[in-house]
């Protein structure tokens, strides 16, 4: 399924990664084991002015079906049992929350050489059903996305994109917010020798006439440190530095500056991701 075009949501992800993947301005720890036997075991813990919050997930892998258990401070249980081949090219997610009893979930992920298809319902007396389709190759693709609300019997949201990939560069339009809003996205590998890229979005509210853009970069330094920049026109301007001190485990160092709030002082984000 190589030629594929890519699920919906995937449209415009490769600049909005570089714009926004990894900077955090809180303090943030994450420790992952994996054992040989598919078992994962992953803390999370995250720190925002005085609040402290955490959580537990636990995988597990056997054949083609993953369960994963997250338990968080509030003493929520997260689970999702993930199927994949459940038939030719299909995967089936199955997701619920305790104690919320309404929070069943079924989707059902379907690829095509041509197409990619994802439906979602909710797994309760009034559901929330949400549809999205891509049409295309892994170059070029159209798709749409549709959610509808039985309980109230309206459109929860209807949204469409295009995108254009190549792999130096990618190139996207969505019309979001029931198409009060539209993103023009851009990314390109400047330089691939040193990993360098930029990218641009511009977004634009009809109901406004708003117009805002975000422009960004990464630059990988040497194989363990890349740095990152980004600056949008409401004068915030961001700075990441992200090193590999040993395989797969990362600190990530993240500032970012307001021109227009004189008397804050900057945010810093500290991110440390530990793998054994």
């Amino acid at each position: 399924m190589g030629s594929s075009p890519a699920p919906f949501s995937d449209i415009g992800k490769r600049a909005k990664d570089l714009l926004t993947k990894d900077y955090n301005f809180d303090q943030k720890f994450t420790l992952s084991v994996v054992g040989s036997t598919g078992l994962g075991l992953t803390a999370n813990g995250l720190k925002r002015d005085q609040i402290f919050v955490g959580d537990i997930n636990t995988l597990y892998k056997s054949g083609n079906t993953t369960v994963d258990v997250k338990v968080d401070s509030y003493s929520n249980v997260s689970t999702k049992v993930t199927v994949s081949d459940i038939l030719p090219s299909t995967k089936a997610v199955f997701s619920f929350r305790i104690p919320d009893h309404k929070s069943g979930k079924l989707d059902v992920q379907y690829l095509h050489p041509h197409a990619a298809f994802d439906s979602s319902i909710g797994l309760n007396p009034t559901p929330l059903l949400e549809l999205s389709a891509t049409i295309g190759s892994k170059d070029l693709s159209l798709g749409g996305e549709i959610g509808f609300d039985t309980a109230s019997s309206l459109l929860t949201k209807y949204n469409a994109g295009i995108s254009f990939n190549k792999p130096d560069f990618s190139a996207a339009l969505l019309l979001t917010d029931k198409g009060q809003t539209l993103k023009a996205s851009y990314i390109h590998a400047v330089d691939s020798c040193n990993g360098t890229a930029v990218a641009a979005e511009l977004t634009h509210r009809f109901s406004t006439f708003e117009n805002s853009f975000t422009l960004g970069s990464s630059h990988v330094i040497d194989p363990f440190n890349v740095v990152k920049t980004r600056f949008s026109d409401n004068g915030k301007a961001g700075v990441l530095w992200q090193r590999e001190w040993r395989p797969k485990s990362l600190v990530t160092v993240s500032a970012e500056y307001d021109s227009k709030a004189l008397n804050s002082s900057p945010k810093i984000g500290l991110a440390l991701a530990l793998k054994p």
